[in-house]
């Protein structure tokens, strides 16, 4: 038996890592991984037509855009391959969700509340003037998944006393990766020159990374500015660095479910 594992960002650590645990699951049940990169949808519905031509018969898939639901959908039914979403939610064309696909993914707006709850208890135990922090949010709404993470953070913040007028959104373009990041913070903080100590969250760690990268190249250090991430994969560099960067720590999710678990339930 084949079946393919689609991943929209093939060179990020956390979709590696879900290859490498769906080639594991493959080893130990004894069928084949066919792994694909597809960034955009023209390489998703072209990916989908080799698979079919290639015997496999279904795919997990990672979209680039959720919006892609109905077409993914509708060209795996035209190659009559079984299809499983990870990650990210297909969206239907009423911008609900498509529930009758099945889906393997994680509770986004509760592991949000868990950074923001993170970043207040460090506002308190290091025992900064609220007055003086800002909350830099680098947000990415064409995803709904990590609309759930940011919001979650933002939400838990302003619930344990954070000035909801002191918090700043950063808008992503396009991808969420350290260089769009980068510039998206850089942005922001032209704009908000006064704030002294900052406070930043994102839906992973390569959104917090590059607003890291912003703020020390404005002077600010571990002693001004606390960032979390989530995926707990891109960071371990960060984390190994000899001296402590503003990067502060990063919620761990578990790939291997994701990788290991779908191609399991494509298999069976």
């Amino acid at each position: 038996m084949k079946i393919g594992f689609l991943v929209k960002q093939p060179e990020e650590p956390w979709f590696q890592l879900e290859w490498k645990f769906a080639d594991q699951a493959a080893r130990e049940l004894g069928f084949e991984v066919m792994k694909i990169g597809t960034p955009d949808g023209e390489k998703v519905l072209t990916a989908i037509d080799n698979l079919a031509a290639s015997g496999a018969q279904g795919f997990v898939i990672c979209t680039p855009d959720v919006l892609l639901g109905p077409a993914i959908v509708a060209k795996a039914r035209a190659n009559n391959l079984k299809v499983l979403a990870v990650d990210d939610r297909f969206v239907g064309p009423d911008g609900k969700d498509m529930e009758q696909i099945h889906y393997l993914g994680i509770s986004a707006r509760k592991i949000g509340n868990a950074v923001g709850e993170t970043l207040m208890n460090q506002i308190k135990e290091r025992g900064w003037n609220m007055a003086e922090v800002g909350f830099m949010v680098m947000t990415f709404d064409e995803l709904p998944t990590i609309q759930d993470r940011t919001e979650g953070a933002i939400e838990k913040a302003v619930e344990m006393g954070f000035p909801e007028g002191q918090v700043y959104r950063a808008p992503l373009q396009q991808r969420i990766e350290v260089p769009t990041a980068l510039d998206a913070a850089n942005t922001l903080l032209t704009r908000h020159g006064n704030v002294k100590k900052w406070i930043i969250a994102g839906g992973n760690d390569s959104s917090v990374l590059g607003a890291v990268r912003a703020l020390e190249g404005r002077g600010f250090n571990a002693e001004t500015a606390i960032g979390v991430g989530i995926n707990g994969t891109d960071c371990i560099p960060e984390l190994e660095k000899a001296n402590p960067t503003p990067f502060y720590g990063s919620f761990l999710l578990s790939a291997r479910e994701h990788g290991y678990l779908t191609a399991k339930m494509m298999y069976e």
